[in-house]
């Protein structure tokens, strides 16, 4: 892997010349500002500010697709848990009627008011506190008693664990939208900054070079070529932060490849920081399909070969064919990984 540059926004380089013409024409060169007043940003400042909300963006986007993929595990595993809760929930009403022999024999030594409310209660912590006395009850219902109290086990451990998925589930929800209010800040601080650009600018410039059409003519009986053949097929599909598809819901950089490789049957992992770790492939040795990290391993795309890859590059742009020697792919380059 090459030497990590410092990090640019892919915007910067797109726009910093026609940001030198809007910004001289509006004033804020420092040469043409009015008498005493306040310095007014220059160039480099300009292209510091929108470094830095570009980078800060990626990294947030990353890091709030790692806590959507936290979130929909953790969905899941209470979805299975709840399952179980009711499972053992279940079998725990159904013994109490099994018991209900334990119970009229309790009556008959005169403990029916301790015991049976232990033995029909439809609590399970009731009957664990109580299991050493149960226990004791009658050496003879020794096994049918010992399996209510696994089964109160169980079902009051499944409780106590969906409790502290539900809590999880819950503030990993705050966290996300937390996430989300930051993102949406920053997105339209950068576009504020953008907006100064004529739409002739923006469409020349924030490009970067690249192009929304083309046809993928490979291959298509390897997993690369079927993810390269995915990714072709997304071209000009908007970017969506936090997004993997399909087309109209949109993408985000790492959600896009992560797709294009669920085409083909294969899973990887779904922030740039995962895919990095995936296997590590020489520059001269790239293939179609392999990902291609970038800017500290907070933006990705998909290798298609010739010098080229697709990407989902920012926010208010679409899917993308372009050249990794284009300025900022090239400076920024990170490595490729091959899963």
């Amino acid at each position: 892997m090459s030497t990590r540059p410092v990090i640019h926004s892919p915007l910067i380089r797109r726009t910093l010349a026609a940001a030198t013409t809007v910004l001289t024409a509006a004033g804020l060169a420092t040469s043409a500002g009015s008498a005493g007043a306040a310095p007014q940003p220059s160039v480099s400042q300009v292209q510091a500010k929108l470094n830095k909300l570009t980078n800060q963006e990626d990294v947030l986007i990353q890091r709030y697709d790692r806590v959507s993929q936290d979130l929909a595990a953790a969905k899941q595993r209470l979805a299975l848990v709840n399952r179980e809760v009711a499972r053992d929930k279940g079998t725990f009403q159904s013994m109490q009627g099994q018991v209900g022999q334990i119970a009229s024999l309790a009556y008959e030594d005169g403990s029916m008011s301790s015991t049976a409310a232990v033995l029909t209660s439809n609590n399970p912590q009731m009957v664990l506190s109580q299991s050493a006395f149960l226990i004791h009850l009658s050496t003879s219902r020794q096994e049918q008693l010992n399996q209510v109290i696994t089964t109160a086990s169980q079902l009051a451990g499944a409780k106590q664990y969906a409790r502290r998925i539900t809590t999880a589930v819950a503030g990993l929800k705050r966290q996300l939208a937390a996430q989300k209010a930051t993102l949406d800040k920053l997105i339209a601080k950068q576009k504020g900054i953008l907006s100064t650009l004529t739409a002739q600018q923006q469409a020349t410039l924030i490009g970067g070079g690249g192009g929304t059409g083309g046809t993928y003519t490979g291959p298509t009986n390897t997993e690369a070529g079927k993810a390269v053949a995915f990714a072709y097929a997304q071209l000009g599909c908007p970017y969506v932060f936090g997004a993997a598809g399909p087309c109209g819901a949109g993408f985000d950089c790492s959600g896009l490849t992560m797709a294009a490789w669920a085409a083909a049957g294969v899973s990887i992992p779904r922030d740039s920081y995962g895919q990095a770790a995936m296997h590590a492939v020489p520059s001269s040795q790239m293939q179609p399909g392999d990902i291609l990290e970038f800017a500290g391993d907070s933006h990705v795309g998909i290798y298609v070969g010739g010098g080229m890859l697709i990407d989902a590059p920012q926010p208010g742009m679409n899917v993308e064919k372009v050249s990794l020697s284009s300025s900022w792919y090239s400076s920024n380059f990170d490595g490729a990984f091959r899963p």
